[in-house]
């Protein structure tokens, strides 16, 4: 009963068009009043607790460092180095749009932010070569998801506070399946531009590839600084991310010079209400997932999936299926925080790895960004690239069954997420 009165109630508060951070707030309350345990000293000590945790100082600061990249032409040499090396291709500038988003992924963590410099900066490059506007954006979109997928992660630092399971060994169990949404992507550009006639750009010299190459030195530097950092131990992943914002702030004002001081205030203003945003939700999400506790959801859910208990691939694959159809309406952030507590108790019952269920959870979260209706990402990139929703969502479609196939194969063959033991120690 209790599991039914928090969908019923959230899912109401959402089509009143409620702020999802206050209607997983009144979800809990509703509970509360259900089981007839309604203490407003409870709520706020749960909405203070939520907030109130040092992990999470890492989301402001790679935010931060997100903004710095991207004022800063971090990202735009990201860009003219993929572009030196596959941009003759045919094809070319889908190959260094997915090169660059794989590239960038490793430096942010933000899809939106991503996408936004891929679109910004290739899009009007793209329908001036003769390629489908459409298909582009939609390849920006595609390729702007992998972000929350290879590490720094926003959406694995939210998880694993969530779930009380170690950041760095989600970050370090990311790579290779955020790497494998990459290859896929390349696969269905390949399929998609056979069909299409464009302008090839020309062959770089290999003199101006490596020069570029050594002009984005700086910025390829940065994923090889915190990795390396959380593989030996340097420092923790909220660490990395104050180092991530400091670097990526020197090598914009100091290296590259682009920073100015006004735009470092405007970097400073957009992660404050990016940050307040995100905070806020998760503070008010903890009143939800204690009441989520308390009242045994996850007991009440597993019931419906008990079934499939003792076929963890099932049992894995009707909690995805869950999770995509969530996507369709539901933002990122809040998917992590709603269905975190309640599939966790149940991952752990049927002796799933929390960790590769993390992984997959957050990819099918971030695959939720390019479905309509909702799609966060979508809008962003229909809006740089002067095109409808409905037609970024039709561009994006090949895309999304290759990243699809990518979530499939993982939830088959869990050992692709598998990370060995001596990586995290």
């Amino acid at each position: 009963m209790s599991a039914f009165i928090f969908l019923a109630v959230l899912l109401l508060l959402i089509v009143l068009g409620m702020p999802i951070a206050f209607a997983l707030l009144f979800s809990g309350v509703a509970v509360m009043f259900q089981m007839g345990q309604f203490d407003s000293q409870i709520v706020v000590q749960n909405a203070i607790g939520g907030a109130d945790n040092f992990v999470l100082m890492a989301v402001p600061f790679f935010i931060l460092a997100g903004e710095f990249m991207n004022a800063g032409g971090l990202s735009r040499r990201i860009v003219e180095m993929a572009g030196a090396f596959v941009g003759h291709l045919r094809g070319g500038l889908g190959y260094v749009a997915i090169f660059a988003a794989i590239l960038l992924a490793s430096l942010s963590g933000s899809a939106v932010a991503d996408t936004a410099a891929l679109a910004a900066i290739l899009v009007p490059m793209m329908r001036q070569a003769g390629y489908n506007p459409e298909r582009a954006c939609g390849l920006m979109a595609a390729g702007g998801i992998i972000a929350p997928v290879i590490p720094p992660s926003i959406g694995f630092l939210l998880f694993g506070v969530v779930a009380n399971v170690s950041i760095t060994r989600l970050f370090l169990a990311g790579i290779l399946p955020g790497v494998m949404m990459g290859g896929s992507l390349v696969l269905a550009w390949w399929l998609v531009s056979r069909r299409t006639s464009v302008q090839v750009a020309p062959r770089k010299p290999w003199g101006e590839r490596m020069a570029l190459l050594g002009k984005g030195f700086w910025a390829l530097m940065l994923p090889v600084i915190i990795i390396g950092g959380l593989k030996f131990g340097i420092f923790t992943p909220t660490e990395a991310a104050v180092v991530a914002a400091a670097y990526a702030l020197f090598v914009g004002a100091a290296v590259y010079r682009e920073l100015t001081l006004a735009a470092i205030y405007h970097c400073f203003l957009v992660t404050a209400r990016t940050t307040a945003v995100v905070l806020l939700l998760a503070s008010l999400a903890m009143v939800a997932s204690y009441m989520i506790t308390i009242a045994d959801v996850p007991g009440q859910v597993g019931g419906w999936l008990s079934g499939l208990g003792e076929h963890p691939q099932a049992l894995t694959a009707a909690m995805m299926l869950v999770v995509f159809l969530a996507g369709m309406v539901l933002d990122f952030i809040p998917i992590v925080l709603i269905f975190t507590p309640v599939f966790l108790p149940i991952v752990q019952q049927a002796g799933i790895d929390p960790v590769y269920f993390g992984v997959i959870f957050i990819i099918n979260c971030s695959l939720g960004m390019i479905t309509p209706p909702v799609g966060v990402v979508l809008n962003v990139v229909s809006s740089i690239g002067k095109v409808t929703l409905g037609q970024a969502a039709r561009g994006v479609l090949p895309f999304l069954i290759a990243e699809l196939a990518v979530l499939v194969a993982l939830v088959l063959f869990p050992a692709l997420v598998t990370v060995p033991a001596g990586w995290w120690r």
